[in-house]
């Protein structure tokens, strides 16, 4: 009775933190839906501020529930559609604001309103994890990757040595062909080269010879009625398992070397620069040639992430693949959308900003995928056996952080959002003003700047990496601040003395 009333304790205390997770999104998705509608700057600036504060709550409940989720699965998608969230909010600040301050460009709705659908999905895929359902009513299964194929299929020939008739060997047989068709996706690519391909068909061909000696062998085993593998069965079990390792092995190294040489490849960025300077300069028809050029990287980094999924190892490493093949997909098209809509307004300070979000979201996942590549190799030699946190980049500091409450983190991360909000307010309306130059001006623009890097330090991130950095750019940013403060007042001096009023009742001086 006791271990009865426990059960149901902890069962109902599960289903409150299930429907305070399911509360939270549906509060997160009415103001999404008025985010969406808004169509004046300053009614933006109020909702997403409430906005903010919403996402952080469902940020701090997910981020519970995925800690307490045993299954490395669900952890994994989890933290992957957390991963969307985290990012999106930035991109959902710059893109909506690029729409409200260009309305009738078409590239910037679209970059928008693709911010938003993406929003919404992974809202969708959170409540599916914690409520273990699908919004199709039917369970979605991992594709089956090689990986897993041979894996499988290793055990199912090993337990022949147990038992001859555990299974059939017509299974066998169709299984080893299941698994040969997806090494295609290794030997159809284009940027497999033609060494690589031949040695992936060389293999496949011997790994059939030895399974079809091996089915050869059991068949006759099995018409002497023996009860366990003959010393020729044995022999063949060795063969097929070490070619089907063999073949294993190799598609590791094409994929791995293929991720290894892509991500030195995109270090230096240049497609993202060229397309910000393109943009810049107004010109259309350069950014529609580096468009063609990220696209074509696009399309190298998805379907090397898909055969990375191949080999990762095991099912979270399978999930992150995923979720980085999903990333670049999406993302390169937005960059593109972002970097046109700056060409036709080059000189607009917000469509700049909305690019550079965008891109600095691509080169965040081409971090995390240097990440996971480390991983999988760290599987794949034996020095671990699964992800433990995927998309974290905190654990990449030196400096040992003092460990924060579940409030103190909140507060932070709340702080933080208003900090990025301010900070995009102070840009726009200085944006307004004719005197670029204007001493106040440029004060106003190296606070907001400064505020930014202080909002990115509070998610880990930017060039301030110790709370040192913090506190010293704190103290450049009130220095600032006292200075713009004996500006308001000599403007204020000679408003008195100088002033008069316009006939719309303004004044000028």
């Amino acid at each position: 009775m006791l271990l009865s009333s426990v059960t149901k304790v902890l069962v109902l205390a599960d289903c409150i933190v299930i429907k305070q997770i399911i509360s939270s999104r549906n509060k997160v998705l009415v103001t999404l839906e008025q985010l969406e509608r808004v169509s004046t700057f300053q009614e933006f600036v109020q909702i997403f501020s409430q906005f903010g504060n919403e996402m952080v709550e469902f940020a701090h409940l997910t981020g519970d529930r995925q800690n307490d989720l045993k299954d490395e699965k669900k952890r994994a998608r989890m933290a992957a559609a957390r991963a969307v969230l985290e990012k999106c909010t930035m991109m959902l600040l710059t893109a909506s604001k690029t729409c409200l301050r260009h309305p009738d460009c078409e590239s910037a709705r679209i970059n928008k309103e693709a911010v938003f659908q993406r929003m919404r999905l992974a809202l969708e895929q959170v409540i599916e994890i914690v409520t273990d359902t699908r919004s199709g009513g039917e369970a979605k299964a991992l594709p089956v990757s090689i990986y897993a194929g041979i894996k499988d299929f290793k055990v199912k020939v090993e337990g022949l040595r147990d038992s001859l008739y555990c299974v059939s060997c017509e299974a066998v047989a169709a299984q080893l062909e299941a698994l040969m068709e997806k090494t295609e996706d290794f030997t159809d690519s284009a940027y497999t080269s033609h060494e690589q391909r031949e040695t992936i068909i060389q293999l496949c061909q011997i790994t059939r010879q030895e399974t079809k000696q091996l089915i050869n062998t059991w068949r006759h085993a099995q018409l002497l009625k023996a009860k366990e593998a003959t010393d020729e069965m044995e022999l063949s079990i060795l063969k097929t398992c070490q070619s089907v390792g063999d073949l294993r092995r190799e598609l590791h190294r094409v994929a791995v070397g293929r991720a290894t040489e892509l991500l030195k490849l995109h270090s230096d960025h240049l497609v993202l620069q060229a397309l910000k300077a393109s943009g810049g300069d107004g010109n259309l028809e350069a950014v529609a040639d580096y468009a063609g050029t990220l696209t074509e990287h696009k399309e190298q980094l998805v379907e090397t992430c898909r055969l990375l999924c191949h080999i990762s190892g095991t099912e979270p490493l399978e999930i992150t693949c995923i979720h980085a093949e999903e990333t670049f997909r999406v993302i390169g098209p937005q960059i593109i959308s972002a970097a046109q809509t700056l060409a036709l307004h080059p000189t607009s300070k917000i469509a700049k900003e909305n690019l550079d979000v965008f891109c600095e979201a691509w080169e965040s996942q081409l971090c995390d995928m240097a990440i996971l590549l480390k991983e999988i190799n760290d599987v794949f030699e034996g020095r671990r056996g699964a992800l433990i946190k995927p998309f974290s980049h905190k654990h990449l500091k030196t400096v040992k952080a003092a460990k924060l409450d579940a409030e103190e983190q909140t507060t932070i991360a709340k702080l933080g959002l208003e900090l990025c909000l301010l900070t995009s307010d102070v840009d726009s309306e200085v944006e307004r003003w004719d005197e670029q130059d204007h001493e106040m001006v440029r004060l106003c623009q190296i606070i907001s700047s400064m505020a930014y890097s202080m909002y990115l330090f509070t998610r880990g991130e930017g060039l301030l990496k110790t709370t040192l950095d913090l506190f010293h750019q704190a103290e450049v940013r009130q220095r600032s601040f006292s200075l713009i403060g004996f500006l308001i007042e000599s403007l204020q001096g000679a408003i008195k003395s100088n002033a008069s009023p316009g006939k719309d009742g303004s004044i000028y001086y």
